[in-house]
């Protein structure tokens, strides 16, 4: 009882163990999935935000460059200094719709501030424009005059860097929810790892055990089989040696009953002997062939 009681415990214990392992291995195939869709996540916001930074940075080399190309055309007269106005000023406007494309998902804060760019980098832009025009027709005096207040292109680069240290602030809170997700993912991998390790060791060990009781079952069969047919073969003898003795009897007989009194027996008797003997070699030849049979089998066995 205690035997068949162990036996059922062993066998449920693997007809767990085995879906277990298997439900084990799928959870940590779907931590480890999670885990690289949130890091690509993280990267593609990250990318996000070096982009609005890279944006931030052009939007404010246009402003220097149409302001530096401005003033240096109005002290010295020289159209080459408009170049890099002219450049600036093409560019400006692809610059700030990227800016406004990058700043779609961000808040209302951060939108409001890229306005505010937009409207003075606008108004300042006019501003050059005059100051340009007024130097081009000789008005020198009346040109600097009106770049001589900077506040606009003050306030310009002060939205800019506003906006800038927001872009920062986002960065910085990626960085740590990417370092918080990996130790968090890190931790759950050592978990998922260790239990599907010791799982994978308890149901290796339980095979294994399984595996030596099978074998110790068999060895014991074998046994309890080689007792049996070594009781079998004995008994086979046994009745062999029984049933020779009694054929030979039965011919002795009957050569006696022909030899002593065959003279006296009717036609009839002569056959009714004969047969007797007919069916005595008949039983010898089948008991030789069981015999022979017998001993085949254990030369196999012994092989």
């Amino acid at each position: 009882m205690k035997g068949s009681t162990i036996e059922m415990i062993r066998k449920a214990a693997l007809q767990i163990g085995v879906p277990a392992l298997l439900a084990f291995m799928a959870w940590n195939a779907y931590l480890a999935v999670n885990h690289l869709e949130q890091m690509q996540k993280i990267a593609a916001l990250t990318v996000e935000s070096s982009k609005i930074q890279a944006d931030i940075s052009g939007v404010l080399k246009d402003l220097t460059d149409m302001e530096t190309g401005q003033r240096g055309y109005l002290l010295t007269n020289d159209s080459s200094y408009l170049q890099p106005y002219s450049d600036a000023k093409g560019s400006i406007g692809t610059d700030f719709a990227s800016l406004r494309e990058g700043l779609a998902s961000r808040s209302e804060r951060e939108r409001s501030l890229e306005s505010q760019v937009e409207s003075v980098a606008n108004t300042k832009q006019a501003e050059m424009e005059r100051s340009i025009s007024l130097r081009e027709k000789g008005y020198r005096h009346r040109a600097f005059m009106l770049v001589d207040s900077n506040e606009g292109m003050e306030r310009a680069r002060g939205l800019l860097s506003s906006l800038s240290v927001a872009e920062t602030s986002n960065f910085a809170r990626l960085d740590i929810e990417r370092n918080a997700n990996l130790s968090k993912a890190l931790l759950k991998t050592i978990v998922a790892n260790s239990c599907l390790l010791v799982l994978t060791a308890c149901l290796l060990g339980l095979i294994r055990y399984h595996g030596q009781v099978l074998e110790q079952e068999a060895a014991h069969s074998r046994q309890v089989l080689a007792v049996r047919d070594m009781q079998l073969e004995k008994l086979t003898s046994a009745l062999s040696n029984q049933a020779r003795s009694k054929t030979c009897a039965i011919e002795a007989s009957v050569r006696l009953l022909l030899q002593n009194y065959g003279g006296f027996l009717p036609r009839q008797g002569h056959e009714y002997a004969e047969q007797i003997r007919e069916a005595s070699a008949q039983m010898e030849r089948l008991r030789q062939d069981l015999v022979g049979s017998s001993a085949s089998n254990s030369d196999e066995k012994a092989a």
